[in-house]
């Protein structure tokens, strides 16, 4: 199988793809589909969507891991390191650029007018993101139920997101049991239409001898990544200490890269809940420009989380403050590294059992049940940045109506004529930038 197709081959392609992956995780496993089932031919139409069930299942960004797993089943864990690797390298020098730009002119009056427009459209964006989650996942009144329950929770009770997870798992789990009907696992991935010729891993190709699963494979690689975890958080606690800020990034991100159901909007609560209120690493205000910063970069969303960490290595000068781009730098990578080292665990260590079931995986209820909470966060997530672009000095102060104008514009934009995301946030900035210079704002 990999005979006809060179390492050098996939590395230059999965270089070219941490470039062009734009558009979200919708549209990030759009652009593999297109290149890797249409063009390329690397693997067929069943397979590519028996890999995407199996990664939608897990925590953490789907498109990523899906490039590891068909990276992996092609090269072998070479392949996967190398394929998800490269899905997130090139967003992490991008925003850690980006992120010092922010940081060290942002008060600048073009580059903030600029933010000014942007965060009313990430706003937007937001909103959106809860319809489209919510129109596929809400299938009937049990469902909407446990999303608005969800709201309720982290709104009025700020119950911490991973207890909202615990409990509408459990939900989706009774629920599965006792209403099997309104808990239906659903699909959103259609088969292409036309025949597409053979290809090199095909649905009857049978499965590669190193993606065949052996007890003593799966604990090599559990050893393996459990160490190389152990040893890491170890280093930066025995460096800087347990209650040092590059520890405890290691240590919240691993958390949070465990609780990425749903996608980056499901999880950035947890992480704000995190970041700003707790360890204040950043300011809400900042989460949102850094959100907006993730939007226009390549690579999974949940990449914002380099950001946080630059800021929050920036913000603390955990380096002294003659250092502070080292020490963002630093933060964003290890915030990086912890967020991401389980996704690649969660392949190479299901992947050989996922390759014995093809054609057999299913959605469990208690994951319906927590997609459904998802929505309910992320409607959360809009009302709080609604409310800090909106009102910035709080209810008592003025209300910011050409932001709410640019929201409103952006919104039309993405509901009825289905811009996306790229535009509407460029010229939701360029407008924030022409306000300022004109000294409307």
């Amino acid at each position: 199988m990999t005979t006809q197709l060179t390492r050098a081959q996939a590395f230059w392609f999965w270089l070219k793809l941490g470039f062009i992956s734009f558009g979200g995780p919708a549209g990030q496993i759009a652009i593999m589909h297109e290149e890797l089932v249409e063009r390329r031919r690397w693997i067929s139409e069943n397979r590519f969507l028996h890999a995407l069930n199996y990664c939608m299942l897990l925590p953490g960004p789907e498109a990523q891991q899906l490039a590891t797993y068909i990276g992996w089943l092609l090269h072998r864990t070479w392949g996967g390191l190398v394929a998800g690797g490269l899905f997130v390298l090139p967003s992490l020098f991008i925003l850690v650029g980006l992120s010092w730009i922010y940081m060290a002119f942002g008060d600048v009056p073009a580059i903030a007018g600029m933010f000014y427009g942007i965060k009313p459209a990430v706003t937007a964006l937001v909103v959106h993101a809860a319809w489209r989650v919510g129109s596929r996942a809400l299938k009937n009144g049990w469902l909407w139920s446990i999303a608005a329950a969800a709201f309720i929770s982290i709104f009025a009770f700020n119950i911490p997101f991973p207890l909202i997870v615990l409990a509408a798992g459990a939900l989706g789990y009774f629920g599965g049991k006792y209403a099997p009907d309104k808990f239906k696992p659903g699909g959103g991935h259609a088969s292409a239409a036309k025949p597409l010729g053979p290809a090199l891993i095909d649905d009857d190709t049978p499965t590669p001898e190193h993606a065949l699963f052996t007890w003593p494979h799966f604990w090599r690689v559990l050893v393996t990544f459990l160490g190389l975890w152990v040893a890491t958080i170890g280093a930066l606690a025995a460096v800087y200490g347990w209650d040092a800020v590059l520890t405890q990034m290691a240590w919240f991100f691993t958390k949070a890269a465990l609780l990425t159901f749903g996608g980056a909007y499901a999880v950035l609560p947890y992480v704000y809940q995190g970041a700003v209120d707790h360890y204040q690493w950043l300011t809400g205000l900042q989460m949102i420009d850094g959100l907006a910063l993730g939007e226009t970069t390549p690579g999974p969303l949940i990449m914002v989380v380099a950001f946080v960490g630059f800021v929050g290595g920036w913000t603390k000068a955990i380096f002294g403050p003659d250092a502070l781009f080292l020490a963002g730098a630093a933060a964003a990578t290890v915030v990086t590294f912890f967020t991401f080292l389980p996704s690649f665990l969660f392949i190479l260590l299901g992947g050989p059992f996922i390759e014995s079931t093809h054609g057999n995986l299913k959605f469990t209820a208690p994951l319906v049940g927590i997609t459904a909470a998802v929505v309910g966060v992320i409607v959360n997530l809009a009302v709080f940045f609604a409310y800090h672009v909106l009102w910035t000095q709080g209810l008592s102060g003025r209300f910011e109506w050409l932001a709410a104008v640019i929201g409103v514009a952006a919104a039309i934009a993405l509901f009825r004529f289905k811009v996306g995301v790229i535009p509407v946030v460029l010229v939701s900035g360029a407008a924030g930038l022409m306000l300022r210079l004109t000294n409307v704002i």
